[in-house]
């Protein structure tokens, strides 16, 4: 039951080229940075990857975004990422773009067992009929496009059909995690990560404060050790480590 890995380096030891990741965050809230290096310094590449966005700052999925590691990206918010922007543009990233919450409902979904179900809130545009740019050819033309998605009505109401999603790895930041797994979040770093936590296959929690077995209320649990296979404890420093997107300030 002591799911307790020694390094991020270990955690991630065995995660192939090609993977799919399910990686929480928003912004930089939440992000589970030091795997996120791990798996630079490993030098794992052609990943696919699921998150709200790609990084942002030069930090989380940029990192592995801005030295060619990632092959494709799943998500709902492209932001100020220029480099983002610049590769799919380039044809050198495929991106599904869908709303953000039917990106947490998949991700809920897939977890939770259910292979798919359906929403109405793409009834009607471009992401139901198909035609997305999903990659470009690196000439301005489309070189696979998104296919078009199953409507069905109910009771007089029309809903598009989409897909749960499970991924080969997860790799989440949680404030506090004891050694079987369980994980609490802190305010609005919660964001996605209890989401791509049950998505993923293997799941590694990276841990701002380790504790032992029966410190967490039970009615705290954001997120149950049946969920998380590998738990990492962070240095005080790297708990510690957390920057600001946006500063703002008063005159």
């Amino acid at each position: 039951m002591d799911k307790v890995v020694a390094t991020a380096l270990e955690a991630v030891a065995d995660v192939p080229d090609g993977a799919s990741l399910a990686v929480g965050g928003f912004g930089l809230s939440g992000v589970p940075n030091v795997l996120i290096q791990a798996l630079h310094e490993r030098g794992v590449s052609g990943l696919a990857v699921v998150s709200n966005n790609c990084g942002a700052m030069e930090s989380g999925l940029a990192v592995l975004l801005a030295s060619g590691r990632i092959a494709r990206a799943t998500g709902s918010y492209i932001g100020a990422n220029k480099e983002f922007a610049r590769q799919y543009l380039a044809g050198e990233l495929e991106v599904e773009l869908i709303p953000q919450g039917t990106l947490a409902e998949r991700l809920r979904a897939g977890g939770a067992g259910i292979p798919a179900f359906y929403t109405p809130a793409e009834v009607g545009t471009q992401v139901a009929e198909g035609g997305l740019p999903w990659r470009y050819d690196g000439s301005g033309a489309v070189a696979v496009a998104s296919p078009p998605k199953e409507v069905r009505d109910f009771d007089g109401v029309e809903y598009v059909l989409e897909r749960g999603i499970r991924t080969d790895f997860a790799l989440v930041r949680a404030a506090r995690g004891d050694r079987h797994g369980n994980l609490v979040f802190n305010k609005s770093s919660r964001n996605f990560n209890p989401l791509a936590a049950m998505a993923g296959r293997v799941t590694v929690a990276e841990v701002e404060e380790l504790v032992e077995p029966g410190t967490i209320d039970p009615d705290a649990v954001h997120v149950p050790g049946i969920f998380v296979q590998r738990v990492v404890a962070l240095t005080p420093a790297q708990a510690a480590d957390k920057r600001i997107e946006q500063r703002t300030v008063r005159s």
